[in-house]
């Protein structure tokens, strides 16, 4: 059996709280709960707990000494639970978190991380994916306890994206008035490769530079809170080295420009929301 991933064409954006209590019949869906938009459920399964609201999920995102290490993620949160109709045509714990990555992946998202079912643990995994002007993040739990039919979690959180859409001669203007600009260029989490949008955004960089010559800039990186300050300040040195690699690829001399990283040290938001830890992680432009 597959498990099928449709694409979000519209994600729900209210706080409306759904936590529905009635028993659900064997087989049966609990009254007013529903499969989240963006993943169906596995094949022979019915929802017996239900509840949509604006709220902080924790995700794990990789591991430091054999512990998991988890990152609060607020949004728009989805969960439910679900329990398979019969104990012969249940999946097994891996079969199920395989067909859940496999989904994530085949609508372009990736999988951050796994802990494999053993004894005692159905096992774990954290996915992510950009659909829409949406970060959904989705966590995947088996459960082994229940009898005779096994259950399974799904909590997914929904993340608005930060837009960054801005023109070289924006760029420009703004580094004349001000002498900073900061970018929202978005990175996979722990990763300092560019993506599409941030080749877009390096791309009007070039074009600001082109224009004025005589122009020299600093790269610095910055990061959330998240994680160990170090292992924050090497990410966002990697990121701003990243971003002055593509430049200097582009034909922009390697000597009108600087990179640095500063990690955590430097926040402009609070890095309690989630909505400030996004504005943390930036990369400015800086006049020298």
């Amino acid at each position: 059996m597959t498990l099928f991933a449709t694409l979000l064409h519209r994600l729900p954006l209210g706080g409306l709280l759904l936590a529905l209590a009635l028993p659900a019949q064997a087989g049966e869906d609990l009254g007013g709960a529903k499969d989240h938009p963006l993943l169906s459920r596995y094949p022979a399964s019915h929802i017996t707990e239900y509840q949509q609201n604006y709220n902080a999920v924790e995700f794990a995102t990789g591991t430091q000494d054999g512990v998991p290490q988890r990152q609060a993620i607020e949004g728009q949160a989805t969960q439910i639970l679900y329990f398979h109709d019969s104990a012969e045509s249940q999946p097994s714990p891996l079969q199920l978190i395989r067909n859940y990555q496999n989904a994530i992946k085949s609508i372009g998202g990736e999988v951050l991380y796994e802990r494999l079912p053993s004894d005692g643990d159905g096992g774990e995994t954290t996915l992510k994916v950009t659909s829409v002007g949406k970060e959904v993040w989705v966590r995947v739990e088996p459960g082994i306890y229940s009898a005779p039919t096994q259950s399974y979690s799904l909590r997914l959180v929904e993340v608005e994206a930060m837009q960054q859409v801005v023109s070289a001669n924006q760029l420009l203007d703004e580094l004349n008035r001000n002498g900073f600009i900061a970018l929202y260029i978005n990175f996979d989490t722990g990763k300092a490769d560019l993506k599409a949008d941030g080749q877009a955004s390096v791309r009007e960089i070039v074009s600001m530079l082109s224009s004025a010559p005589e122009l020299k800039i600093a790269i610095e990186g910055h990061t959330d809170n998240v994680g160990q300050p170090a292992d924050n300040k090497a990410l966002s040195e990697r990121r701003a080295q990243s971003v002055m690699a593509a430049i200097v690829a582009a034909g922009i001399p390697a000597e009108r420009l600087q990179a640095a990283g500063f990690g955590q040290e430097r926040p402009v938001a609070d890095n309690r929301s989630a909505e400030g830890r996004a504005k943390n992680r930036r990369v400015e432009l800086v006049k020298q």
